[in-house]
C-alpha cells in the first residue's frame, strides 16, 4: 500500500520544513469564578462545539442549558483573509460575546424502568444554517432535540389615537379630571349617557386630527424554538450524535446501537449498527463514540471500549454489522495488566477536516490514524504518561473512567486534548514534529502548576483519595507540578479555520489564540 508522498521520491527525500511551535495566549473567559467560590454541579460545562464557520460557539452544561456565543471581531461576515486583503484593521484575536441561552432539557423520570434521566447535555452538533436561523442538535442520555435560534423583532404600538399633547388647552384640563364613579367589569359604565372615561373625554369641537396607531419594532432578540424531539430510540445512554454531510440525516449512538435519523422525521429511525449479543453475558465491548465522515455521506466511524475504530460503508447493507476497515493497535506481548482494557477504551474520535485522518483519545494517549493505513497509528502522543504508576489510585477514585475529548486544527497540523489540573496539551502531528505544549486553563496559560497553599481545594475528598498510601507524594507529577484529580479539562474545541481553542474548566469557558 502506497504511503502518502511515496509517488514522488524526489520530494519525499527532501525534509519538509517544520512549522514553528505556536505561541498561545489568553483571549477571553466567560463565567470565571473567584477564589474560593463554590461551583454548582448544574453549572459545569459538559459540551463545547464550534459551528462550521467558526462565528458561533455553543456550550451545554449539566443543568440542561445551552449557551450560544457569537463572534464580534468580523464585520459583515467577511473572512479574516478578505479583511486583510482590503486593508481593514483586524483585531488581534477572535472575540466572542454572549448571544443567548435556553433550557434544552429538563430532568425526567422513566416510570417503566424506574430510572431518573438527568438533564445534562452530552453532545451538541451544529446543523446547516437556513433563513438566517441557527440550527443545532442537543442530546442528554435519552432524548435528542432539534433547535432553531432566530432573531425576532418585538413589536409594540407606539402612537395611540388620543394624543393629549396635541389637544386644546381646555381639553387638557378636562382630560386631567378623573371620574368619581367606580368602573364596572369589562369596561362598563354606570352612566348610561356618558360611557367614556373622563380621562378619554373629547374636548369641545373635537380633536383637530385623528391619528392611527403606529406599530414599531424594537431591537431584535434571539429566540430559541424546539422544532423536533427524537425520543424513545435508545435503551442505553446516548454517548454521541453526528451530522451527515448531506445535511439531511444524522446518527445517534449508545453503548450497543447506532441509529440513523432524518432531520425532518422524528417518528422513526433506522438501526444501522447493533453489537448487542443474544446473550448479554457474551458482551465483550461497547460503542463509545460515532462520527460521520466530513465529506463522504456514506461513511462513518465508531470506536469501542477495546480500543478499536471501525469504518463502515452505508452502501454495503442496511444493517452494517460488517466493517469495511478496522483500526487497532495490538499490545506488546507480556505488557498486559488489569488496567490494559480500561485505559485502551477510546473516549472520543474526530475526523480531520479533509477526512483523511482520524484522531482518537484513550485514557493515556492520543493516536492519529490514516484511513489508508490500517496497520497502526501514524502518530501516538503521550498525554500524561507520569500517571501510569498511579493507575491503581485512579481506579479507586474512578478517575480512570474519565472521558477526555480531543480535537484537530483546521489545517490538520496540530491536535489537542485535556488532562488533570485543568491543563490541556497541544501536539504537532506533522512527520518529525516535536511540538508538545502544555497549557493551563487560566488567564496565564503558560504558568507553572506549582502547589499553591492559598489556592482553595474544591473537592477535598476526591483529592485525598488520590494520594498514594505510603510515603510517596502522589499529588506531584514528574515535572514537579501539582496534580488535582478533581480539576480536569474534559471538553475542548478547535476553531475550524484559525488557531483558536475553547476549553471548559468546570463552569468557566476559556479561549486561547496563537
Amino acid at each position: 500500500m502506497d504511503t502518502p508522498g511515496s509517488g514522488d521520491q524526489g520530494e519525499a527525500s527532501q525534509p519538509q520544513p517544520q512549522p514553528q511551535p505556536l505561541d498561545w495566549r489568553f483571549a477571553q473567559v466567560f463565567g470565571e469564578r473567584a477564589a474560593g467560590e463554590d461551583v454548582q454541579e448544574v453549572d459545569i460545562i459538559s459540551a463545547i462545539e464550534f459551528d462550521k464557520s467558526g462565528d458561533h460557539l455553543a456550550t451545554g452544561d449539566k443543568g440542561g442549558r445551552v449557551v450560544l456565543f457569537e463572534r464580534t471581531d468580523v464585520r459583515d461576515n467577511a473572512t479574516r483573509r478578505e479583511l486583510e486583503r482590503q486593508d481593514v484593521p483586524v483585531t488581534r484575536h477572535p472575540e466572542f460575546r454572549y448571544k443567548t441561552e435556553f433550557q434544552s432539557h429538563e430532568p425526567e423520570f422513566d416510570y417503566l424502568k424506574s430510572l431518573e434521566i438527568e438533564e445534562k447535555i452530552n453532545k451538541i452538533k451544529w446543523c446547516q444554517t437556513s433563513n438566517n436561523a441557527l440550527s443545532l442538535l442537543s442530546t442528554n442520555d435519552k432524548t435528542i432535540k432539534y433547535w432553531k435560534v432566530q432573531e425576532k423583532k418585538v413589536k409594540r404600538v407606539s402612537v395611540m389615537n388620543l394624543d393629549t399633547s396635541q389637544s386644546l388647552g381646555s381639553s387638557t384640563a378636562i382630560a386631567s379630571t378623573s371620574s368619581s364613579k367606580a368602573p364596572l367589569p369589562n369596561g362598563g359604565c354606570s352612566d348610561k349617557f356618558n360611557c367614556l372615561n373622563t380621562n378619554l373625554s373629547f374636548p369641545p369641537g373635537g380633536y383637530p386630527s385623528l391619528r392611527l396607531p403606529v406599530v414599531t419594532s424594537l431591537e431584535a432578540s434571539p429566540v430559541a424554538r424546539c422544532r423536533r424531539v427524537y425520543a424513545h430510540a435508545h435503551d442505553y445512554h446516548i454517548n454521541s450524535i453526528s451530522n451527515n454531510s448531506d445535511g439531511e440525516t444524522f446518527i445517534s449512538a449508545d453503548d450497543l446501537r447506532i441509529n440513523l435519523w432524518n432531520l425532518e422525521i422524528n417518528s422513526q429511525s433506522f438501526n444501522i449498527v447493533d453489537v448487542k449479543p443474544t446473550n448479554m453475558e457474551d458482551l465483550t465491548e461497547v460503542i463509545t463514540c460515532a462520527e460521520f465522515h466530513p465529506i463522504h455521506c456514506n461513511t462513518l466511524a465508531y470506536s469501542s471500549s477495546k480500543g478499536s475504530i471501525r469504518l463502515i460503508d452505508l452502501r454495503q447493507s442496511a444493517l452494517c454489522d460488517n466493517h469495511s476497515k478496522i483500526f487497532e493497535e495490538h499490545e506488546a506481548p507480556g505488557s498486559r495488566s488489569f488496567f490494559t482494557e480500561i485505559i485502551a477504551s477510546i473516549s472520543d474520535i474526530k475526523f480531520s477536516r479533509d477526512g483523511r485522518h482520524i484522531l482518537s483519545r484513550d485514557y493515556m494517549t492520543l493516536k492519529l490514524w490514516d484511513l489508508n493505513m490500517d496497520s497502526g497509528p501514524v502518530s501516538t502522543f503521550q498525554v500524561h504518561e507520569h500517571l501510569r504508576p498511579k493507575l491503581c489510585d485512579l481506579y479507586e477514585n474512578d478517575s480512570i473512567f474519565d472521558k477526555f475529548e480531543c480535537c484537530l486544527s483546521g489545517d490538520g497540523l496540530r491536535v489537542a486534548t485535556g488532562s488533570y489540573g485543568n491543563i490541556f496539551r497541544v501536539f504537532g502531528c506533522t512527520p518529525g514534529s516535536i511540538e508538545a505544549t502544555t497549557l493551563e486553563a487560566s488567564r496565564n496559560p503558560m504558568r507553572r502548576q506549582i502547589a499553591n497553599p492559598t489556592r482553595p481545594t474544591r473537592t477535598l475528598t476526591s483529592f485525598t483519595r488520590g494520594v498514594r498510601r505510603g510515603g510517596e507524594n502522589q499529588g506531584v507529577d514528574a515535572n514537579g507540578n501539582s496534580l488535582d484529580f478533581s480539576t480536569k479539562l474534559l471538553h475542548l474545541a478547535w476553531h475550524p479555520t484559525e488557531n483558536s481553542i475553547a476549553c471548559a474548566a468546570a463552569n468557566s469557558l476559556y479561549m486561547y489564540y496563537a
